[in-house]
């Protein structure tokens, strides 16, 4: 009896190790580098226990990530979002950027690509971006949104890994997305791994808004996924690789660091403005709604310190609410500089949780008919002609929304394959 019960306990432990292997082996599109990196030993506060409830980016995690880059020519893709806590986690330190603690620990970056508004995020939105040297560092850093905005095999020679730290706000139009998927496209073309370390999504609570249609793919949208998308960057990285949406349907070899103690649910306020427009939490989640500004003639706040939080026109019937938008931090040319725009104030709406039109139609019925509303990228924005459309039809809030549901619904069924929180 006793040979019977250790036979069986033998091939329970056999089979827990199999089962074991094979999600390990299936965490990646094929055999990697990854599986041979060894523990990162130094004792570093980043280890923090999971039943903490602090929210702890990857970044953070140091340990969790330093192994596969020792050794190694790394290029990163970063901005000003790429930060990581000095000292503890529970520390009231600071921060300081990640390109400085990687330099810190001896880890031999060659070259940082930046994405949209620049590696330190103080350039206008649709403003190229310009090649440079970090002063403080000496690095090269590489534009992703002037000449290319993918980088090319010779931006990529000699590198053996790329690692990608960039906060995302979960919309569909912001571009951080975009650039992570053309990293994915080169180096799937010249077989390079990629890191990607994974931050909380402001904006996953929900999924809402249309998705995009193929023939209107863009940079502003290049996936047929609805505005908002409910998903962190790694995850919707693991969908971009798991739906072949990469040219030639290429995989790209990626390690996804996860978030710590995060849900779709959790609320989590940035620590630093993702981009020059977005400069709080209230902005953050209006503007999935108010983004559609952007390919209109109607101002979102830029050119006042509250971008994304209130819209006018000086067209708009005189009220009581009122602002003038001047050059300011992240925008030269606002739209009606120097000009008395009359409008709505968001600073006060209550927080969203679905893609409010009710702003949109609103300055769409204030705009005098003799005036062009919709500029050349709101299909771009939208991800199809249909919503101009129906706007121009006169179709409430409601029935728009209802055009959404199929597709939305569809969209569900394949985001759930790659979700690592719940």
């Amino acid at each position: 009896m006793k040979r019977l019960i250790r036979s069986k306990n033998t091939y329970l432990i056999l089979v827990t190790e199999l089962i074991a292997f094979v999600l390990l082996f299936s965490s990646f599109s094929k055999k990697s580098e990854f599986d041979s990196a060894q523990p990162y030993n130094e004792n570093r506060p980043s280890e923090v226990h999971s039943d903490s409830l602090i929210i702890v980016p990857a970044a953070d995690l140091m340990n969790a990530y330093l192994p596969y880059l020792q050794g190694k020519k790394i290029a990163v893709v970063a901005n000003q979002t790429s930060i990581v806590k000095k000292g503890s986690l529970s520390d009231k330190k600071g921060y300081e950027h990640l390109i400085d603690t990687l330099l810190s620990h001896n880890i031999a970056i060659q070259k940082v690509f930046a994405p949209e508004h620049g590696f330190r995020g103080r350039i206008d939105a649709g403003e190229k971006v310009e090649d440079d040297k970090d002063l403080k560092t000496g690095l090269p850093l590489i534009s992703l949104y002037g000449k290319n905005k993918k980088p090319t095999r010779d931006q990529l020679k000699n590198i053996d890994l790329v690692l990608f730290d960039i906060q995302d706000v979960g919309v569909r139009f912001y571009t951080y997305i975009s650039t992570m998927s053309l990293v994915m496209e080169a180096c799937a073309e010249s077989d390079i791994p990629l890191v990607i370390l994974d931050r909380p999504n402001p904006n996953g609570h929900y999924i809402d808004g249309p998705v995009l249609e193929s023939e209107y793919s863009s940079f502003v949208g290049m996936h047929e996924v609805p505005l908002v998308y409910g998903m962190t960057i790694g995850e919707y990285a693991q969908m971009v690789n798991g739906e072949f949406w990469l040219k030639d349907s290429a995989v790209c070899e990626i390690k996804v660091i996860p978030v710590l103690n995060y849900t779709h649910k959790s609320k989590y306020s940035l620590p630093v403005r993702p981009s020059p427009n977005l400069p709080n939490d209230k902005s953050i989640n209006l503007y999935p709604s108010l983004g559609f500004f952007e390919g209109t003639i109607i101002n979102a706040g830029r050119g006042s310190e509250f971008q994304f939080q209130r819209y006018g026109a000086p067209f708009f019937p005189p009220s009581e609410f009122n602002y003038t938008p001047e050059e300011n931090f992240g925008s030269k040319y606002p739209k009606f500089k120097g000009e008395k725009c009359y409008g709505v104030d968001l600073t006060k709406a209550k927080t969203q949780t679905k893609v409010n039109l009710k702003w949109l139609l609103d300055a769409y019925n204030k705009t005098p008919k003799d005036k062009d509303f919709f500029g050349k990228t709101f299909t771009a924005h939208a991800g199809n002609e249909k919503l101009r459309k129906q706007i121009e039809k006169g179709l409430t809030s409601e029935e728009i929304r209802q055009s959404w549901a199929n597709n939305i619904e569809k969209f569900k069924t394949i985001r759930e394959k790659y979700l690592i929180y719940p």
